[in-house]
């Protein structure tokens, strides 16, 4: 009776410490990708001068399901206390983004993907390049430990600036708009057919999201 007890604490245990060994094993890959990309940039994919707006709205559409995915995953217990996480990034880095006033910098992978944003910003391959004429838009869950991915992104404010590196140059951003849309607000990522434009895109508010924190730069 005895050892049942005790097999009983330990999984109790293992079910408590489960969250944040993955919570560890997804920062380890994370810094893993940006000591990758800081040592030797690839190449980023050239995004077409023009995608439909059938295109856009439905990766726009693909990306906000994600991130609603990522908020309700995080409010679920995890499964089981042996599980390991079988996701790994598939996308290139591309980039790495950083924000001085929030504390963050992360790797930008090609794609937003479920298996690039469990560990890294994931620029939206149907918007435009970095330092291109355009709106170049970059996603990611807003994890609810502090400092994680773009948790803090809320405390950007207008006139902060926003680094992106290449692999050949670095891209300089003032952010010039913030705002608080619906899911289905596909305008977010339009261009103005003359400005070098960036979109930051995430959840809001932290807890049981309902709409989206949109942070507009324009390059300097």
């Amino acid at each position: 009776m005895r050892k049942l007890s005790y097999l009983i604490i330990i999984i109790g245990v293992l079910v408590m410490l489960y969250p944040k060994a993955s919570e560890w094993m997804n920062d380890r890959e994370q810094q893993k990708l940006l000591e990758e990309a800081e040592q030797a940039y690839t190449e980023p994919a050239r995004a077409p001068s023009s995608t439909p707006d059938s295109d856009l709205t439905q990766s726009y559409a693909a990306v906000t399901e994600l991130l609603a995915e990522g908020a309700d995953e995080a409010d679920e217990p995890q499964p089981s206390a042996t599980a390991t996480p079988d996701i790994k990034p598939g996308g290139k880095v591309i980039a790495v983004i950083t924000i001085d006033k929030i504390g963050l910098k992360l790797p930008v992978l090609e794609g937003a993907t479920k298996a690039n944003m469990k560990f890294a910003a994931a620029h939206m391959k149907e918007t435009t390049t970095f330092g291109e004429v355009g709106n170049a838009a970059i996603a990611a869950h807003r994890a609810r430990t502090t400092g994680r991915l773009f948790n803090r992104l809320n405390e950007v404010e207008i006139g902060d600036v926003i680094d992106i590196q290449t692999s050949g140059e670095k891209y300089r951003y003032k952010v010039y708009d913030i705002s608080i849309v619906e899911p289905t607000d596909v305008s977010v990522l339009k261009g103005n057919g003359k400005d070098q434009l960036l979109t930051l895109i995430t959840c809001d508010p932290l807890v049981h999201p309902t709409h989206r924190l949109i942070v507009h730069a324009k390059i300097l």
